[in-house]
Formats: C-alpha cells, sequence, structure tokens
C-alpha cells in the first residue's frame, strides 16, 4: 500500500482532429476505475444512440452535442482521477486552429502535456502547433503519444520516422523534457498496462510516466512573492493580510517589504484555519500578520527584502488574443496581474508568431487567436518577474472594460526598455557609457595595453554602413580572413547574425533598428576590451545611432567605412531576395526603399563595391590599417 500525502498533477492533452485525445483520457478513467456507474450508462446510450457498437469512451470527456456530432474537441473539459500514488486533474484541450484560445486556457495550469498523433497521419502542422503553444506557456514536460498504432499493424519503423521529424521540430523549442511512447487508446495498449504487441517498445506506459513525473522541481521555491487579497480584522487586536504564496517560502521572523511603498516589517506569524504555522510555501493560503503596523491593501505584494521583483509600468509580453474584435492600440484595457488591477495602453506590436511555420509577421493588430510579441504602459507599475522565471507573477490577462470580457492571455518577457532609459556616465578614459541605474562597473580583468602588447597589434572597431546588398559582409569576411592569416586577433559581428540571437525580439522599426545598434555596439566593446579587431557589419542608417556607437570608444579607435554602392546595384544584386519581398510589401521599413538612410558624413573611409573588385576593397582596409599602425609587418611570422 503506498502511504502519505498523495502529490497532484495536472496535465493537458491535445491532438489534431481525430488524433483521439478523448477516448484516451476515456481509457485512462475506466482503466483506473474512476467512471461512475451513471456515468457509464449515460455514455453507454449517447454510443447505442450514434449507432456505434462498442462504448466510445470519449463521450466522457466531448460533453457538448455539437462535439460528438462533428467527432471533435471544441469546448475545455477537466476530468480527475486518482491511483494509488498520485492524483490527477486533465485537461481535454481543443486542437484546432480556431480554438487556439481555448487550448492556451486549457494548457496554462498544467505541469505536463501530451499531444497524441495519429499513427497513420505522421507529424502535422498542428501537431507542431501545439508544441509551439506548449513552448510558449513553458510546460516542463512532454509526452509525444503516437496514437492508434494498431492501425499501423504496431509497426517500430512508422514510430521510429514519427519520433525522429517531431525530435528535429523540437530542437527550435523551449522543452527539455520530451518522451516518446507508442500507443493505441481504443485497445489500451501501453496505456496502463504494457502491450505485448510491441515488444520493441522497451519504454514505460503513459500512466506510469505521468505517475512519476517530479514536478516539485518546477516550482520556484526561492522567490517569496505574496498577492495581498483581502486584510483580515476579525477584532482590534489582530490585523493580517490573506492571500496565496504564489512562489517561494515564508517563516516568522523573516525581513520582508511592502510593494509598492516599500515598508519594511518582519513577520510575526503565519495563521491558517488550523492554526499557526511555522513555515508556508507555495501554493498554500495564509494570514501574514506583521510586527509593525504598516499599510497594506488588495493588490500590494508582499516579498522578501533582499528578493525583489522587477517594478515596472512598461512591459514586453507574448499574447494569445482570445476577443472576437480585434485588437485596438487607440483602446485602454484593464491589465489583471495576480491580486492588481491597473489600467494599460497597448503601445506597439513587435511581431506575429505564424504558429504553423515560427515565421514572425510584422502586422497592425492582432485577431482572435493571433499570438505574438507586444509592448505595453500601465498607469501604475505592476511588480513582476518573467514568466520563463515565474509563471504567477509573470502572467495577466487584458480586459475589456467597456465588455468585461477577457480579451487576451499574456506572459511578460520583460521590462520594454529605450535607449533613454539608461544613465549616461564617463568610464576613465572619457568615452560615454550606457548602464542600468542599478549595475555596478567592475573593471578589465587584463588591462587593453597588455593584450595588445602580447597580441603586437592595436584593438580597433571597424564599422561597415552601408545598404542591403552593397557587399558590407562580404568584405568584412574576406578581411577578417586576411587579419586571422596575419595572426591578429579578430571577432566579426554580423547583422544577420545578431538578429539570430541577440536581437532575434527586434523588428525594423525606426526604434528597434536603435536598441538593435545600442546593443551590437556595447557588444563590440566588450570584444574590443579584450584586444580585439572587431569587424561590425550592419546597415545602420542613421546617423545618431552610428554616433552613439561611435561615443563608446576612445578617440581613433572607432573606424567608420561607408560600402558604397548605388540603391540600383544593390537591386540587381538582391542576395537574399530581400528588395524583392519589400517591393511586394512583405518586408516594411526597408532601408533605402521606404526608409531612409543617411549616408556617412566624414566617414574615416569609403569603399566604392560598385566599381571595385572584392580584393581590390581589401587591399585598401588593410593599406589603411597599416598606416594607423593597427597592424605591421610584425604581424607576419
Amino acid at each position: 500500500m503506498y502511504s502519505g500525502e498523495k502529490s497532484l498533477l495536472r496535465f493537458a492533452t491535445t491532438g489534431s482532429v481525430d488524433d483521439g485525445k478523448s477516448t484516451l483520457i476515456g481509457r485512462l478513467l475506466y482503466e483506473t476505475e474512476s467512471i461512475y456507474y451513471d456515468q457509464f450508462a449515460a455514455i453507454e446510450k449517447a454510443s447505442k444512440k450514434m449507432g456505434l457498437r462498442e462504448v466510445e469512451l470519449a463521450y466522457l470527456l466531448d460533453g457538448l452535442s455539437a462535439e460528438r456530432e462533428q467527432g471533435i474537441t471544441i469546448d475545455v473539459a477537466y476530468r480527475y482521477f486518482e491511483t494509488p500514488k498520485r492524483k490527477f486533474v486533465i485537461t481535454d484541450s481543443p486542437g484546432h486552429v480556431q480554438y487556439t484560445r481555448n487550448m492556451v486556457t486549457g494548457a496554462s495550469k498544467a505541469d505536463c502535456a501530451v499531444i497524441l498523433i495519429d499513427a497513420r497521419n505522421g507529424v502535422l502542422t498542428q501537431s507542431k502547433r501545439h508544441g509551439f503553444i506548449i513552448s510558449l506557456l513553458q510546460i516542463p514536460h512532454l509526452i509525444v503519444a503516437v496514437n492508434k498504432m494498431d492501425l499501423v499493424d504496431y509497426a517500430e519503423d512508422v514510430f521510429s520516422r514519427i519520433v525522429e521529424e517531431y525530435e528535429n521540430f523540437s530542437q527550435k523549442l523551449d522543452i527539455h523534457d520530451i518522451v516518446y511512447i507508442p500507443i493505441s487508446a481504443l485497445n489500451g495498449d501501453n496505456v496502463v498496462i504494457k502491450s505485448r504487441k510491441m515488444r520493441w517498445y522497451e519504454g514505460t506506459t503513459l500512466l506510469h510516466y505521468l505517475e512519476n513525473i517530479h514536478v516539485t522541481a518546477d516550482r520556484n521555491l526561492v522567490d517569496f512573492r505574496f498577492p495581498v487579497q483581502y486584510v483580515m480584522r476579525p477584532h482590534l487586536d489582530f490585523r493580517g493580510f490573506a492571500g496565496k504564496i504564489v512562489s517561494g517560502t515564508i517563516t516568522p521572523g523573516e525581513e520582508i517589504v511592502v510593494l509598492p511603498s516599500g515598508k519594511s516589517s518582519t513577520v510575526k506569524s503565519i495563521t491558517t484555519y488550523d492554526g499557526e504555522l511555522q513555515e508556508a510555501f507555495c501554493p498554500q493560503s495564509v494570514v501574514l500578520s506583521l510586527n509593525d503596523e504598516v499599510d497594506v491593501s488588495r493588490g500590494d505584494m508582499i516579498v522578501r527584502r533582499k528578493n525583489l521583483p522587477q517594478m515596472e509600468n512598461r512591459l514586453e509580453a507574448m499574447i494569445c488574443w482570445m476577443d472576437e474584435k480585434p485588437m485596438t492600440m487607440a483602446q485602454s484595457y484593464i491589465l489583471k496581474h495576480t491580486t492588481r488591477s491597473v489600467k494599460a495602453h497597448i503601445t506597439r506590436i513587435n511581431y506575429k508568431v505564424d504558429v504553423d511555420t515560427l515565421h514572425r509577421q510584422p502586422v497592425d493588430e492582432f485577431h482572435l487567436n493571433d499570438i505574438g510579441r507586444i509592448e505595453l504602459n500601465t498607469l501604475t507599475p505592476i511588480f513582476f518577474d518573467s514568466y520563463k522565471l515565474n509563471h504567477a507573477t509573470g502572467s495577466f490577462i487584458l480586459i475589456d472594460p467597456l465588455t468585461n470580457n477577457t480579451v487576451a492571455a499574456g506572459m511578460i518577457r520583460g521590462a520594454a526598455r529605450n535607449i533613454e532609459d539608461y544613465t549616461e556616465t564617463k568610464t576613465d578614459d572619457g568615452t560615454k557609457s550606457k548602464k542600468s541605474p542599478y549595475s555596478v562597473w567592475r573593471g578589465l580583468n587584463i588591462e587593453l595595453t597588455e593584450r595588445e602588447k602580447q597580441n603586437a597589434h592595436r584593438a580597433i572597431v571597424l564599422w561597415f554602413t552601408g545598404l542591403s546588398g552593397s557587399g558590407k559582409s562580404t568584405i568584412a569576411a574576406t578581411l577578417e580572413k586576411r587579419l586571422f592569416a596575419l595572426n591578429c586577433k579578430t571577432a566579426l559581428l554580423d547583422g544577420d547574425n545578431v538578429r539570430h540571437g541577440l536581437c532575434s525580439d527586434l523588428g525594423f522599426s525606426a526604434l528597434d533598428r536603435k536598441e538593435n545598434i545600442r546593443r551590437a555596439g556595447e557588444v563590440a566593446k566588450l570584444f574590443f576590451d579584450h584586444g580585439n579587431i572587431v569587424l561590425c557589419t550592419f546597415i545602420s542608417p542613421f546617423k545618431q545611432d552610428r554616433d552613439f556607437v561611435r561615443s563608446l570608444f576612445p578617440e581613433g579607435r572607432f573606424i567608420e567605412i561607408h560600402v558604397r554602392c548605388s540603391i540600383d546595384e544593390c537591386r540587381k544584386r538582391d542576395p537574399n531576395e530581400l528588395y524583392k519581398k519589400a517591393e511586394s510589401g512583405l518586408i516594411r521599413d526597408f532601408t533605402g526603399l521606404t526608409s531612409p538612410y543617411e549616408e556617412p558624413e566624414k566617414p574615416e573611409l569609403i569603399i566604392d563595391t560598385e566599381n571595385n573588385s572584392v580584393q581590390k576593397c581589401v587591399y585598401e582596409l588593410e593599406k589603411f590599417l597599416m598606416s594607423k599602425f593597427i597592424i605591421s609587418g610584425k604581424n607576419i611570422s
């Protein structure tokens, strides 16, 4: 017999139409004897009415008549069952694209997700879409159940092909625990009991895996967050604050801070209906009393004094739009975050995600079931952590104040930042630096002069600017190979590569371009400080942005190189067909066409790629570096 308190696992099932989600859950309920007699009689009657010979276990989940008639899941259904080892809450989420909002809602609280794939059809677009949403929701465990193995004669090669294809796709997702199980929900193979028809499968059954997932390790027990729901004042001698601990732990005597006031105190007691506790942890609901008379009200948050969340009124977030009415940036919404509700405006749409291809698309508004990244401002600050770190304090909903409809669910990525948010300081060499007001510059571990002495060349930044297709990347890459052959320490920052990682969250608006160049400049500064010749290839169309990067470096150590080529020639080259896409309207704000390019007024060097070969351009650059004593013959061994 199993002893001790049973743990709880919440898991969501999803999949394409007719992949067998409801049948699988019905099988789990049936095999674990979690179906009451009247429930079984009802679905038996419904099965006969539909002309079925066998009892359709899926009817336990598909409660709407429209679901039974169409053979699809529309509503989010919840079912509960338990085994001797664990309690379970099942969420049957619809898989069809038009019910994306239902899936997001149903799966948002899950510890684990089960995606069903029909063995006959293999990995479909919808299977990938569901994986993306699970990754977006940061569900830590994923089971890919390859169902209907009975209809492919339990063939191992069919299962292996599906596993290989989904494994390749899942490399793009932020999910670190994925298992693959071949099953037949209809016949019960590998659901609760190991199948004798698939002896080649050496893994565990679906239920065994669900019983043994460790979910406590996924919970945030470090960052104490206590949103206040209600102030308790049962009599004059007691004043406490009721709420649910959404993360972390707390004990009497610990120092706390109340946000937003910033008032500090210590915990006097932790009270529950059953008495006082010496320690409380998520997800317990408790009443905290403090040793000091501190003004606290609903919507405030109590946290540890030395472990604070972010407190901002400008946020970046991924959202799923859930309303029939399209998003409008002219309207204000109510942002509900933990127990706090504040007025909010959507200030910017960064992009919409095509959940079929995972590509990012520029859009002016979101429609029902759209998923994408936005920026928004709140009238008063909220106290949050990123969704990846803390689901409870990193999530929110938007409410239409006129209809009271929930129009969107959001996951906070972080605070929205502009260049102006950084305070300007000066380093010892007189260069300007933008830094967060709470960071401390630690200085260089090894001074630049020492690195240059060892390298036998000076550190410098070569900033290649010019239109798309002008040849910046080609020239810089060729030059770097030449410098590397001369034993120089180099670093190449290519605009396209940087946008794949460091700046993958940015679009191509003027503000995004500004932030893109700011980040690139700061990275170039780090490489420069380590003694490298840093080659940077960025269109960088705006003079102000290039001047900002120049200000990061000592006099004479930033070389602006205008890679000059006419727009007509760049159009002819168009190596990535960007001009073609821009002219067809697929790319907005394209430099040289629909967005301006401000040519450098006084660059240190002009390279004419329209009338000179790559070799001649590289020779000019090498000669320039020697004339400035950046490199010399000593580099050549």
